[in-house]
């Protein structure tokens, strides 16, 4: 069945009534993005290039670094977009940035699963833990949640792009989630 009521984009409202606010709001974001971007590729490259942390614990907090990378680059600059110029976004723009906030949402959750299972084991099996944990099984863990997030995106965006809009194609938000679609 075909959503007879698709629209050709939406209109981000976010605090279009307070004009000044935004270029605070604007100012505000840009640093915090600038501060993420920084902060999660050292965790990365410090995870990298330091052979003392080269132990599981590191390897799934560059997973999760990554993945933060990820997420706040999916919908921050197009934020920043919207927050400074037209406050737009095709139908296909808000796919997109939907698929990847369910792909890299589910992610998250099933990493820091993996990761609690990694300090489990270090905490309630500490001699057992280096042939437990071992890394083949991070890169299979990791893997899985990337591959788990992935599928569930796959079922859960074309369900709530179905969903029938309202003529007037207007988002309260600054970027494209389920909770403000769904309103």
């Amino acid at each position: 069945m075909v959503n007879q009521s698709s629209p050709v984009g939406f209109l981000l409202l976010g605090f279009s009534e307070h004009p000044g606010l935004e270029k605070i709001l604007f100012g505000i974001v840009l640093t915090s993005y600038f501060l993420t971007l920084v902060g999660n590729s050292l965790i990365i490259l410090l995870s990298v290039l330091d052979s003392r942390l080269h132990s599981p614990m590191y390897f799934f907090l560059c997973n999760l670094s990554f993945l933060d990378l990820c997420f706040t680059t999916s919908c921050v600059p197009q934020m920043l977009f919207n927050l400074w110029g037209p406050k737009t976004i095709s139908f296909l723009g808000c796919f997109v940035q939907l698929f990847i906030f369910f792909s890299l949402g589910a992610t998250e959750c099933i990493i820091l699963t993996v990761m609690a299972f990694d300090r489990y084991v270090a905490v309630c099996q500490p001699l057992r833990y280096a042939t437990i944990i071992h890394p083949r099984l991070c890169w299979q863990l990791a893997a899985t949640a990337w591959v788990i997030g992935l599928v569930e995106s796959v079922i859960q965006t074309p369900s709530t792009l179905r969903l029938p809009f309202c003529p007037h194609r207007q988002i309260d938000d600054f970027v494209c989630e389920v909770p403000a679609l769904i309103r």
